[in-house]
């Protein structure tokens, strides 16, 4: 059975206290976060759990993380690669930029590396069209980016990870 830890549980209890009572839907979004930091991605199981915890229905929490492209409904790689697709990267050769990382590591968007090490997902816009193309690697942003600095890049993970 999935259950958060006891830390997280604490956690999500603040967040919930955040809100007026009978609005506990409210924490839904940062719960969420929380859940997928623990567990990595957001299982069915651990969806009805969170549904539990906040004492809504499950498909108000599936409506919720299938909407927003920062939850991933399947396992990822430890690093992704979210990369902008919308008017102003496509521009500036983000579909380039994507073919290319695709082409690199073997995969397509919405898939992820054989060894677990890499996921490449497209986004809708980031909010750096000044930057153009970009793509969020984790909590930071990664700009005007080129093959080579892609090539950087994975290389950068890999080094990290070895």
């Amino acid at each position: 059975m999935v259950q958060l830890s006891q830390e997280n549980i604490d956690r999500v209890q603040k967040i919930i206290e955040r809100y007026p009572e009978g609005r506990q839907k409210s924490a839904l979004l940062p719960v969420l976060h929380v859940a997928q930091e623990q567990f990595g991605w957001l299982s069915v199981e651990t969806m009805d759990y969170v549904a539990s915890l906040l004492q809504i229905e499950p498909i108000e929490v599936y409506e919720v993380a299938s909407f927003y492209s920062m939850y991933n409904l399947k396992p990822v790689g430890k690093y992704m690669f979210e990369v902008c697709q919308t008017g102003p990267c496509m521009l500036n050769g983000s579909d380039d930029i994507i073919a290319y990382i695709g082409e690199k590591l073997s995969i397509k968007p919405g898939e992820t590396t054989e060894d677990g090490m890499f996921t490449l997902k497209t986004v809708e816009c980031l909010g750096a069209c000044g930057y153009a193309p970009m793509m969020q690697l984790g909590k930071f942003y990664k700009e005007h980016l080129t093959k080579e600095k892609v090539d950087a890049i994975i290389e950068a993970c890999r080094a990290k990870h070895h």
